[in-house]
This record gives C-alpha cells, structure tokens and sequence, in this order.
C-alpha cells in the first residue's frame, strides 16, 4: 500500500510542477509582450506630416 501512495505523490506533484512552469512561461510571455510599445513612424526631416 506504501508504494501505491508514493507514486499518487509522485504524479500530484508533477503535474503541480508542470502547471507551476506553465504559469510561470505565460506570465513572462505576457510581461514580455506588455514591455514592447509600438513605436510612432518617424516623419523625414522638414517635411510636414501629410493628412487627408
């Protein structure tokens, strides 16, 4: 019976340990994704921007 209880344990907490890294991966995916802010086209020197 002790062994049936040690593997229950062992899957408990690999699935723990994977859920655990596959929150960590789409926290810092977000965060990255979150850092980058979309940069404003640059208007060529002396020219007025053209608008319609």
């Amino acid at each position: 019976m002790t062994k049936n209880t040690k593997s229950k344990a062992a899957i408990a907490a690999g699935a723990i340990g994977s859920a655990a890294i596959a929150a960590a991966l789409l926290y810092a995916n977000k965060r990255k994704s979150k850092d980058k802010k979309p940069e404003a086209p640059k208007v060529p020197s002396g020219e007025n921007p053209e608008t319609d």
